[in-house]
């Protein structure tokens, strides 16, 4: 490996997903992914469309989102740094399910399709790609579950603890401020503004979050995860 790539392996395992794949894995990951620019409301793929790899955010965020027939946009998840995406296509060869979009400018690692098929040649990367799918299954019924069976504020505290944990990534960690604005966490959840605007304020009040522009900042994270139910 270059020392490019060094720094890639070391950035990347933020991740517990590329943390977790035995170090023969990352390494053969990386050995055939290029570092790719994007700037800030550049999409990577959209819904419907065939092309494109296998991708790993080295910096940057990313949303996915898909839109509905009457224009109204959901946004499905965050993708920051370390976080893979773009397998589904690349395994089954249909359509891509959604759109993904960069919030701002980034850097992507790409993953040539030929590239991907080899390493799936690969026990290790195969059971790798496994934990991974696993891993989304679980997140979307979990989402199911929230939207089925739990409150709206209950569902607030649990969507705010994912983006503070990185979302898609989820990391063990915690941080202490998620840089999301309010129409955007509306749009997570699929509630309006105002909904969500009664479900802050509650929390503010209760000293568990503070509001800037742009940014909600957890003040006492044990108590939105009990609000959550969360460990």
């Amino acid at each position: 490996m270059t020392h490019s790539k060094t720094e890639f392996l070391k950035r990347m395992s933020c991740n517990p997903w590329f943390a977790g794949l035995p170090l023969a894995e990352r390494k053969a990951l990386l050995a055939v992914a290029s570092a790719q620019k994007v700037q800030a409301g550049e999409v990577v793929y959209r819904r419907g469309e065939l092309s494109g790899g296998f991708y790993g955010v080295l910096e940057g965020v990313f949303r996915v989102s898909a839109s509905g027939e009457d224009g109204r946009e959901g946004i499905l998840s965050v993708l920051e740094a370390g976080t893979w995406f773009g397998e589904t296509t690349l395994l089954d060869g249909q359509q891509r399910p959604h759109d993904v979009t960069a919030l701002q400018a980034g850097t992507l690692l790409v993953v040539a399709p030929q590239d991907f098929q080899a390493l799936m040649q690969r026990i290790g990367f195969v059971q790798g790609i496994s934990r991974l799918l696993a891993a989304r299954v679980r997140g979307l019924f979990g989402l199911v579950e929230d939207t089925m069976l739990r409150s709206i504020r209950m569902r607030v505290a649990r969507r705010l603890i994912s983006l503070a944990r990185g979302d898609m990534s989820m990391s063990v960690h915690t941080r202490l401020g998620v840089q999301v604005s309010h129409e955007e966490l509306a749009m997570m959840l699929g509630v309006t503004r105002q909904t969500l605007a009664k479900e802050l304020k509650y929390f503010v009040r209760q000293g568990v979050l503070a509001l800037g522009y742009g940014r909600i900042d957890i003040v006492e994270p044990d108590a939105l995860k009990r609000e959550g139910a969360l460990a």
